[in-house]
């Protein structure tokens, strides 16, 4: 046993949010300590065993831009990719990867073996150091103390954490883990800004009693898109995940027994995820609805257990083996763990600058959710920006400030930092202004620069950048090269408008019915341009127009942000907003569009649809 170590940054935790601030302030030069109760719960995916999806993705694709660890371990550990969106433009596709559980922990530890300047310590942080004012390291419960000249807090659901399963609580962050309460206590000392929220699980299954053959069954895609800039084919063996349903026998097991329910008992104060329900919200919400999807996703090549995404729970033990079984496929199913919901301490995230500092308490940084999240991807990405920084201040280096008009990144920070959380924070592309410049196909273009500025991307990854760059300058200057007018561009078969106007190959792309492929048959100069480099130079031609139209509009907004609202200004008159979002503007009662615009979960959409509405009554007023 030691007594005192020295480092630069110290992060507490090492789950995503830790895993990710560790490397992230160890690759740019700090001396980093990664201090976890277990070295073997590196990266472990305490919920659903996936990484992804809508806004996710993008999150994950920002964060492997900077060079940081998510995506390739994502993609060393998936077994099923999909794009989700696929159908649709490529600013609101997701990729998803369904994740192998062991797998994942695996490429974790090793990634987190190979990265220099990072120490892992054993042990349970019980308190923290302070000189003079600022954190000068912390305190393990067995006496020793590792110094630091910073400290990143990324403690998850374990702040006081609560377990509840019906009427039965314990405490816990997790099954099998206690809680952290002399720390939680500690941090409340030095921010009183706390409060709880709450999360949760659906029970894990026996694959092996699974009816899998009367189940619907959903496969990978065939041309998987991974998470790395750096990779592009799966690693490992791929598989396909089944899908069934709730039903009404299941909702009227639910409903008889909803007062047993941790949440619907009164057991449980935290506010919980509105974008992933327990199954019991959701039969009380969508009472009109007779079934609820449910994907049966193994966790693991050599693994049984399956997790049934779509019905987590509270309920006492024998009430989810009753509706589970209710269900097809699942009628002589066996439960390996009863589902549960955890109840935590979170700090207010507006304590915090957008470098995740909390204001109160130099040298403290948060990340995760701690802060009011909900998700690996948004903890990982919270984490990569409090490494930095962490790291930045010790090092006397400039802070990394990330905006909402060039990353996800920075649109979550933001909307954390200024709006604070009303209930777990989930990424949605809807939050992005820029979301057609913030793709998730262009996050290296949009971030590699930035990471390598800032000293966090590696040789290996600024090589095959720069490598990529070159490629894509040399497409974009054949595309640019190559004129046609209206009557050559008819001649060769492309349908444009006989306007006069002259148009590049770049700009002919972004016509919809015209391809790479299309144009490649009538301009022999393109057919050396690469297949990777023509898809991407396709999606960059196809919103070039949008994004600069894009630009202007919410420039315009923020002329407009001055407008005023009258107090009895009618939401239930504009049909194009939710219903949840015209219930927090007429609770919030807004003066002006700025004001709007701070309100927790407005869109850029929804502030165009009030200030419509304002402009149309002024024009009526004006008769």
């Amino acid at each position: 046993m030691f007594h005192v170590k020295h480092f630069d940054v110290i992060v507490v935790g090492g789950g995503h949010a830790g895993t990710e601030a560790a490397h992230a302030s160890a690759r740019v030069g700090a001396k980093t300590a990664l201090i976890t109760m277990r070295r073997t719960d590196l990266g472990v995916m305490s919920c659903n065993p996936a990484i992804g999806g809508l806004g996710k993705g993008h999150l994950v694709r920002e964060i492997d831009a900077l060079d940081g660890v998510m995506g390739q371990a994502a993609d060393r550990a998936g077994i099923q990719f999909r794009l989700l969106n696929r159908r649709k433009g490529p600013a609101v596709q997701g990729p998803r990867a369904q994740a192998d559980r062991k797998l994942y922990r695996e490429a974790m530890a090793s990634l987190t073996e190979a990265q220099g300047n990072l120490t892992v310590i054993e042990g349970e942080v019980t308190d923290l150091r302070l000189d003079n004012g600022k954190i000068a390291g912390v305190v393990l419960g067995d006496g020793a103390e590792v110094m630091a000249g910073a400290v990143i807090l990324t403690t998850g659901t374990f702040l006081n954490g609560i377990m509840h399963i019906g009427d039965q609580r314990s405490e816990g962050g997790r099954v099998g883990d206690a809680p952290s309460i002399r720390l939680a206590q500690r941090l409340r000392d030095l921010e009183p800004r706390i409060a709880r929220l709450k999360t949760g699980t659906p029970p894990r299954l026996d694959g092996r009693t699974i009816n899998w053959d009367i189940l619907e069954m959903q496969p990978g895609d065939d041309d998987p898109a991974l998470f790395s800039f750096l990779n592009h084919a799966p690693f490992v063996r791929q598989i396909a995940c089944g899908i069934t349903h709730t039903n009404e026998a299941t909702h009227e097991v639910i409903r008889a027994n909803l007062q047993r329910s941790a949440m619907y008992g009164g057991h449980i104060e935290g506010v919980g995820p509105r974008y992933c329900p327990s199954i019991e919200d959701k039969v009380v919400r969508f009472a009109e609805k007779t079934a609820h999807q449910v994907f049966l996703e193994p966790e693991g090549l050599d693994d049984h257990t399956v997790y049934p995404n779509g019905i987590s729970t509270s309920l006492p033990q024998e009430v989810q083996e009753a509706y589970v079984r209710s269900i097809r496929g699942l009628e002589a199913v066996q439960i390996l763990q009863p589902g549960y919901a955890i109840e935590y301490d979170f700090v207010d995230p507006r304590a915090l600058t957008p470098r995740l500092e909390v204001q109160a308490q130099p040298g403290l940084f948060l990340a995760g959710q701690i802060n009011g999240t909900t998700g690996y991807e948004e903890a990982a990405a919270q984490g990569l920006v409090a490494g930095l920084n962490a790291a930045n201040q010790v090092l006397g280096r400039d802070p990394v400030i990330f905006s909402r008009t060039d990353s996800y990144i920075g649109v979550m920070i933001d909307d954390l930092v200024t709006r604070g959380v009303s209930e777990p924070y989930r990424m949605f592309t809807s939050r992005a202004e820029f979301r057609l410049a913030l793709r998730a196909d262009n996050a290296d273009q949009r971030l590699t620069p930035l990471g390598i500025a800032a000293g966090c991307v590696g040789q290996a990854r600024r090589t095959a950048f720069e490598a990529k760059m070159e490629a894509l300058c040399a497409g974009r200057d054949v595309l640019q090269s190559l004129v046609l007018t209206p009557k050559q561009a008819k001649e060769r078969g492309l349908r444009v408008n006989q306007d006069g106007t002259k148009r590049s190959a770049f700009e002919l792309l972004s016509f919809p019915e015209i391809d790479f492929a299309t144009l490649a048959a009538v301009m022999p100069e393109l057919a050396a341009v690469p297949t990777a480099v023509a898809e991407q130079l396709s999606r960059d031609a196809l919103y070039a127009n949008y994004i600069e139209r894009q630009r202007q509009d919410v420039e315009a907004m923020r002329r407009d942000e001055h407008w005023e609202i009258p107090t009895d200004f009618d939401y239930d008159a504009l049909p194009g907003l939710s219903k949840e979002l015209r219930g927090k503007f007429t609770r919030a009662r807004p003066q002006t569009l700025a004001q709007a615009g701070r309100v927790d979960g407005a869109t850029p959409a929804a502030l165009a649809l009030i200030l419509a509405h304002l402009r149309q009554q002024k024009r009526a007023a004006a008769k």
